[in-house]
């Protein structure tokens, strides 16, 4: 994602701080205790909500008749997820683990004083077996393995909200630590899933700009760590596995707000997915980050929704629905 500046760190740091206030004095956003964590106030989640609804009547133009299945997972999972999707390997500083207390009632009792006495009493939590989801599409693969398919997958296409966690706290409201996406995923041969992931560009980036937002689609790579990371994301890049959506929040700055993965075999082979003729089967996901999308519609429109482009709010409304944009006005 491109990050360029006028003004160096500072003007950067003055444009997201001024852009966090509008948020807040609009009531788009709720501050809470947590460093890149926030509540969506009436406005936005009701951007988020005709958002999601539209992006999910658009998927359905993408797939042949029942070949759209809604699913849905929590937030969390077994940590043995991030073992299996190699997050562990690829992404060691965005992984979050759960910690649980796991002791008796004199253990209990320690912390309570230490508590007292202004200590830290994190020491009495324990690493357990649950962890945070970093990718809504994650748990998916080892559902298709464990489920009644045991693993043969036919080119279905998958749509998903789900809340995701990323170890990356930062003062830029765009970039959060919790967020929603919504996904699209396919699992079947190599040539379904690049079709899959470029049909859902272009719906993208059609859906997008439809909403009023400056959008071009750039190359990109994830965030992998360290030196072996180096080789990883310009490898990626230059295979082109992954495409983002952009569109300008901060001046002469463009910010990542959808992105399209060809996974290649990768989950295929880690989870035991296979297509009808046997083959190892391939993957790609499409996702509509949709807080960030909301929130750069905010920027381009502003908070203020009754002076939002009448076709903008007619395309957030839900099909035979009142307008949830009109309900947060009241």
């Amino acid at each position: 994602m491109s990050e360029a500046f006028h003004g160096g760190a500072d003007g950067r740091a003055a444009q997201q701080s001024a852009f966090e206030r509008d948020l807040i004095k609009g009531g788009w956003v709720l501050p809470t205790l947590g460093e890149g964590v926030v509540g969506t106030g009436g406005p936005m989640e009701a951007v988020i909500r005709g958002l999601e609804s539209l992006a999910r009547r658009r998927a359905e133009s993408l797939t042949r008749p029942g070949a759209l299945v809604s699913v849905r997972f929590p937030p969390v999972n077994g940590r043995r997820l991030l073992e299996r999707t190699d997050y562990v390997s690829s992404f060691p500083q965005l992984l979050g683990t759960i910690d649980t207390f796991q002791g008796d009632a004199k253990d209990h009792r320690r912390l309570l004083a230490e508590r007292e006495e202004g200590l830290p009493w994190d020491g009495h939590m324990r690493v357990s077996d649950y962890s945070l989801v970093p990718a809504a599409c994650h748990p998916l693969y080892a559902a298709l393995q464990l489920g009644p398919s045991q693993g043969l997958v036919d080119g279905t296409v998958y749509q998903m909200t789900g809340d995701c966690f990323r170890n990356e706290a930062s003062a830029d409201p765009m970039r959060l630590v919790s967020f929603r996406m919504l996904e699209l995923v396919l699992l079947g041969t190599p040539e379904q899933a690049l079709a899959h992931r470029e049909a859902c560009l272009e719906m993208g980036e059609g859906l997008l700009r439809e909403l009023g937002l400056d959008i071009e689609r750039e190359a990109a790579n994830d965030a992998f760590f360290g030196r072996a990371g180096i080789i990883l994301s310009r490898g990626q890049r230059e295979a082109e596995l992954k495409f983002e959506l952009t569109a300008p929040v901060y001046s002469d700055a463009r910010t990542a707000i959808s992105s399209g993965n060809y996974h290649e075999d990768h989950f295929g082979q880690e989870f035991g997915l296979r297509t009808s003729d046997g083959s190892v089967a391939h993957s790609a996901c499409f996702g509509f980050g949709l807080e960030r999308i909301a929130l750069a519609l905010a920027k381009t429109h502003g908070t203020d929704l009754g002076r939002w482009p009448g076709a903008v709010r007619e395309l957030l409304l839900p099909t035979g629905a009142e307008s949830p944009i009109d309900a947060a006005e009241r």
